[in-house]
């Protein structure tokens, strides 16, 4: 197994949820500056998807001060160096003061688009350097509500009923459908940008008179719109899954709010976060939930984090509706922000503990890659010349 010395935890971001994102990379980067067998590298990518290193990007004051951005602007950007990245990723500075960092670990942090996505797990494919959470395929379908939605449909998973377009179809018939929405879905709906996480761009509507606008909001965010039936008596109930070759749930949280809208405000910003483990009297740990349907949340969890090939970590969000009993699986998250540590710790497992196994599962999903075989030898090229192809 690779030995590993030099971690480099990559946050920022070309992301709606960039901020989110500084926030989880800060907490990650303060756990493992505790664990002395480690070195601790901020790689933080701005918003001009600009790398920065600088051991003073590993402190959350300075991301609190309001002129961090000017002080930004007076640092050298790094450039990663493709010919000297294999098997790591070497960053240079160029310059008078020219410098070199080489990384042989990624822990990533990024939330939403070109970062939570898949995008940035392709590149560290790339260069074969290891790293945590899930890889490039559960990353792209989990970040993808629409996808999500088909990928439930084709595990016989209960979901809300929903339907989707792209801005294309909006732009040539945003009439038609409006109407199929409301003559297809029951009432209230919520729209929402499917790439996009936080609860950023999504609207609750319960009067046809506000769809337009809120269709408007997300294809705002996103070239894709998702609209999906609202629950009725609702309760938000989130399951956290950790591991790798014998995954295991979390507690339940359980999430209950006035609008029926989990919203960016509570989740990060009233009573300080319900997604950052306060605003203690918005959620429940555990959740109020009997003992079977909470054993069917979870068993459903891992159902999914195994189906999808999840890797370290991932949080499951289901509607369930307090009336009838009835659970709906709604949305995936392959990188929870703050990896959810606050249910963790309700679960049992403290944060260092969960970042120990998010780091040797990613060894050992990479030591498999590693003894896979990645070449074929094969004649074709050599009856080049029976193939009918016009040449030049």
């Amino acid at each position: 197994m690779k030995n590993v010395k030099r971690i480099g935890v990559f946050f920022g971001g070309k992301s709606p949820e960039h901020d989110i994102s500084i926030i989880t990379g800060q907490l990650i980067i303060s756990v493992l500056k505790k664990m002395p067998e480690y070195e601790v590298i901020p790689v933080y990518l701005d918003k001009q998807e600009r790398f920065f290193i600088d051991d003073k990007l590993g402190s959350l004051a300075f991301f609190s001060t309001a002129n961090y951005q000017a002080v930004l602007k007076n640092m050298s950007a790094y450039d990663l160096d493709l010919d000297a990245s294999r098997d790591c990723l070497v960053f240079k500075r160029s310059g008078l003061l020219s410098k070199k960092q080489i990384i042989d670990f990624v822990f990533p942090a990024f939330h939403g688009n070109l970062g939570e996505d898949g995008a940035m797990q392709g590149l560290f494919n790339i260069f074969n350097v290891p790293y945590v959470g899930c890889d490039v395929a559960a990353s792209s379908i989990a970040m993808n509500k629409i996808l999500t939605k088909i990928f439930y449909q084709g595990l016989n998973i209960p979901t809300t009923k929903f339907v989707f377009y792209n801005r294309s179809q909006w732009q040539a018939d945003k009439t038609k459908i409006l109407e199929e929405i409301k003559t297809s879905l029951v009432w209230p709906v919520f729209v929402k940008p499917p790439h996009l996480g936080s609860s950023i761009g999504i609207t609750k509507v319960s009067d046809f008179k506000d769809l337009e606008q809120a269709c408007e909001v997300a294809l705002h965010y996103d070239d894709q719109l998702l609209v999906e039936e609202g629950v009725e008596n609702l309760m938000d109930v989130t399951c956290a899954v950790r591991g790798y070759q014998n995954p295991q749930p979390s507690l339940l949280q359980e999430s209950s709010f006035s609008e029926g809208l989990f919203s960016y405000e509570d989740k990060y910003l009233s009573d300080g976060g319900a997604q950052l483990g306060q605003a203690d009297k918005k959620i429940v740990i555990p959740a109020s939930l009997d003992e079977n349907t909470t054993k069917k949340i979870q068993e459903t969890s891992v159902k999914v984090f195994q189906a999808l090939g999840c890797v370290g970590i991932a949080r499951f969000d289901f509607l369930y509706n307090k009336a009838t009993g009835q659970y709906f699986a709604n949305e995936i998250n392959p990188l929870p922000g703050t990896l959810y540590h606050h249910l963790w710790e309700k679960s049992g497992v403290k944060i260092a503990e969960l970042v120990r196994q998010l780091i040797a599962d990613a060894l050992i999903r990479q030591e498999e890659k590693d003894t896979s075989v990645h070449s074929f030898s094969s004649e074709v090229l050599g009856q080049l010349k029976s193939l009918k192809l016009a040449q030049k």
